[in-house]
């Protein structure tokens, strides 16, 4: 989830008490009186929706001074009176009632018309953002959380849980640290930020070209040759991803493959280099500071490995075990290669070329046909209808209810057998000027119980940028689409299905490698007959819908060479986290020893440094690169496990959804997943599942 890293940066911070979140509300009744007058009422939902740039300016203010108001009560109770009714209770109180004000704050920012109310939310989220790092640094009410928990008071797992939570998140900010190192620690910070930004600025900067004549582009498509400039009597391509990724597929010259590849992959250049080694030190630096021997455990610490060393042993065994398949995988390429250029040498700018060839001889799939079977509106249907009747939910339209524009549809969802209101949904799907370009997942609010014995029900936006509907007919969607809404709702599911007591461990606010998993596991159903066939119908006649071969393609289609492609993945993730683990590491070195032990042979291409191209290391997911692959491992042992042999199993889904989905953060997540599966996660069902077809 693209943006789910932004949305983490404003929803990490627990705030001040209940009384000030009621006062917030109140302040707002006036405003928000004649909306609610007008609009179906959502029980249990108290996000607001449509405010003005004013009104998030004003909202953002309030947030701010009643939160900085209440961190000062807290920090008041003398040491000797801690309890958990003056000390937690409110912090936890708070962060459940304050969530969906600031995500009102937040939210207009990605989905409003208005240019004003956009940029009046991107200021209120840096504002919001800056304060609740501040309320984490603040060592008067450390100390007060701090006695609190060596007091030793007995409260429940949950509440212990969200204790913990509390006193690492205030310690991981610097709290212990002195005044000097905390003044340190910011300027490093700064430092790390500010080389971020020149580090992407550098990528962003980068407009090179070459100029080929056509020969040289023997194999494009006409549609991409007629889009190329022309300068000098020769055809100008650009080396964006938009261009090279096309030619590194369909281009028949190996020359011009291996001089695309080499160009693109000098982008960022020595430039970024230096920039990443200097990056690594500082957050090695930063990680000292903090206690930590390097900056991959601090990374690590609050995820499902808890340490680099894990993370390092994780890689290398996936590595080795996926060794003999690639193997198998590059002797096809060599053998395919052999025989078009007479030179079975293949080099890292040969793959995807002979990969796309490898297709066309063994998927018998048509894309362009395939993308007739996926109307919009039948997928949205489909999809849907699948996830009420695996899980054992009920989706009922609100048709009244207010939104943001017109387009948005809103969905309760009830528990099937109980008729127990679980939360609400928006369906913001289609595309428009000033709305966020990607799919993802927005919460706006979470899931837990209050003071009061009553229940704040989720409720979660899926926004995406689908075609709309052109003379009547439905827009369709390419498969990859089709995916990446079944993944992403996938996560509002999760987030729905949230039963935790403390908003603190809603669905969207777990560990990093655990919030991927139940989607990455979900998107398996996008590949089976059963499923795939329930949101697909061609076009011009919704009654014909995929045909069992085709769904039998696109599952080989996803599997073929996935050790190879795998591999790519793992040789990132393993620099990613040794030079975070360890000290004064040449990267380039590195690269150059490693590329032929895990690529089996094949040498990094002469001149290039993927470090320096690869933002994901730099800025977002440093040391943590890994992710990714951890959450595919676990999602493939669930599925193979509990739902390969009956794919709509009510009963399977309903466990499934009370055992994994329902805590959120409130478990351990390896706990939660050892103790579903009934044994340790094993490497071995992703391995038979991505190996079994890649060949």
């Amino acid at each position: 989830m693209e943006p789910r890293r932004r949305e983490r940066k404003v929803i990490a911070v627990a705030g001040a008490a209940a009384l000030v979140a009621v006062g917030l509300n109140i302040a707002f009744s006036a405003v928000a009186a004649h909306r609610r007058r007008k609009r179906q009422e959502l029980p249990g939902f108290t996000a607001q929706l449509n405010l003005s740039a004013a009104e998030i300016k004003r909202l953002a203010d309030r947030i701010i001074a009643k939160a900085k108001e209440t961190y000062d009560s807290v920090a008041a109770v003398p040491l000797d009176k801690v309890s958990f009714a003056n000390v937690v209770a409110p912090l936890a109180e708070l962060d459940a009632l304050q969530f969906p004000l600031v995500q009102a704050c937040v939210l207009p920012g990605m989905v409003s018309t208005s240019e004003d109310v956009r940029k009046a939310s991107a200021e209120a989220e840096k504002r919001l953002d800056s304060h609740f790092v501040l309320c984490r640094q603040r060592e008067d009410v450390y100390r007060v959380i701090k006695a609190f928990a060596v007091k030793g008071e007995r409260i429940g797992p949950e509440a212990t849980r969200f204790l913990q939570c509390l006193v690492k998140e205030f310690e991981r900010n610097g709290v212990k640290l002195s005044p000097s190192k905390r003044k340190e620690m910011e300027k490093l910070k700064c430092h790390i930020d500010e080389l971020n930004l020149n580090y992407l600025q550098n990528l962003n900067d980068f407009t090179k070209f070459l100029l080929l004549n056509e020969d040289e582009l023997a194999g494009m498509p006409f549609e991409f040759l007629k889009d190329l400039e022309k300068a000098e009597g020769k055809l100008k391509v650009p080396l964006t991803s938009y261009h090279v990724t096309p030619i590194l597929e369909h281009c028949k010259v190996g020359s011009t493959r291996k001089q695309i590849a080499v160009a693109y992959g000098q982008k960022g250049g020595k430039d970024n280099l230096g920039i990443l080694e200097n990056l690594v030190q500082l957050r090695h630096k930063f990680a000292r500071l903090l206690g930590y021997a390097n900056y991959a455990d601090f990374a690590i610490e609050p995820r499902m490995p808890r340490t680099s060393r894990k993370v390092l042993e994780f890689l290398e065994e996936i590595s080795e075990q996926l060794s003999d398949v690639a193997n198998r995988e590059l002797s096809i390429l060599k053998d395919l290669k052999m025989k078009e250029e007479g030179n079975a040498q293949v080099g890292m700018e040969d793959l995807l070329y002979y990969i796309k060839r490898a297709e066309e001889f063994k998927v018998d799939l048509d894309i362009g046909e395939i993308k007739q079977y996926f109307p919009v509106s039948l997928v949205i249907s489909g999809m849907l209808k699948m996830f009420q009747d695996l899980f054992a939910l009920r989706f009922d339209e609100s048709k009244d209810a207010e939104v943001w524009h017109d387009t948005v549809r809103v969905f309760s969802v009830w528990d099937a057998s109980s008729s127990d209101l679980l939360g609400y949904f928006f369906l913001d799907i289609f595309a428009r000027e000033g709305k966020y370009a990607h799919t993802c997942v927005v919460t706006l609010q979470n899931g837990c119980l209050c003071s009061d014995g009553t229940r704040k029900v989720p409720a979660a936006v899926l926004l995406s940028q689908c075609p709309k509907e052109f003379d009547g007919n439905s827009a369709l969607l390419r498969f990859p689409e089709v995916v990446r809404l079944f993944h992403e709702f996938s996560h509002v599911v999760h987030h729905i299905s949230n039963r935790a007591t403390f908003s603190r461990f809603s669905a969207l606010r777990l560990e990093g490698d655990f919030a991927e998993i139940p989607s990455l596991l979900l998107e398996n159903w996008c590949y089976e007959s059963i499923s795939l066939k329930m949101m697909s119908g061609f076009h011009q006649d919704i009654t014909k819908s995929i045909t069992s071969e085709a769904c039998q393609s696109l599952k080989r289609r996803r599997d073929l060479f996935a050790g190879l492609k795998m591999k790519q993945e793992i040789l990132l993730c393993l620099v990613d986290q040794i030079i975070h683990s360890s000290e004064n590491v040449d990267i380039d070195d590195l690269i150059k020893e490693l590329h032929p032990k895990v690529m089996l042979g094949i040498p990094l291409l002469e001149g290039t440094s993927p470090a320096s191209c690869f933002p994901r290391i730099a800025i977002g997911y440093d040391a943590v690169c890994y992710s990714y692959i951890w959450s595919e491992v676990f999602a493939a042992d669930l599925f193979v496990s509990k739902f390969k042999d009956d794919l709509l199993n009510q009963h399977a889904g309903l466990r499934f959804r009370n055992k994994v989905l329902a805590p959120g953060g409130s478990k351990d997540s390896l706990e939660i997943i050892t103790d579903y599966l009934g044994r340790e996660p094993s490497l071995q069902p992703f391995i038979r599942s991505r190996t079994r077809n890649s060949l």
